[in-house]
C-alpha cells in the first residue's frame, strides 16, 4: 500500500486521503490479481475456498 498509494500520490487534505484510501482497498480486495492467489484477487480466493 504504501508503494502503490501512499508514496505515489499527494494528498491535499485528510479527506483526500481517507477517499483514495477506501478506494485503494476496494480494488486491493476485489480487483487486484494475486499470482500466491492462483491469479485471483483476495475475495475471489476467500470465495472458491468456502464453497468448494
Amino acid at each position: 500500500m504504501k508503494s502503490e498509494l501512499l508514496y505515489a500520490e499527494k494528498f491535499d487534505s485528510p479527506e483526500a486521503f481517507i477517499k483514495a484510501l477506501d478506494e485503494y482497498i476496494d480494488y486491493y480486495n476485489n480487483k487486484r490479481i494475486k499470482a500466491r492467489l492462483k491469479g485471483k484477487s483476495p475475495v475471489q480466493y476467500r470465495t472458491l475456498s468456502i464453497t468448494g
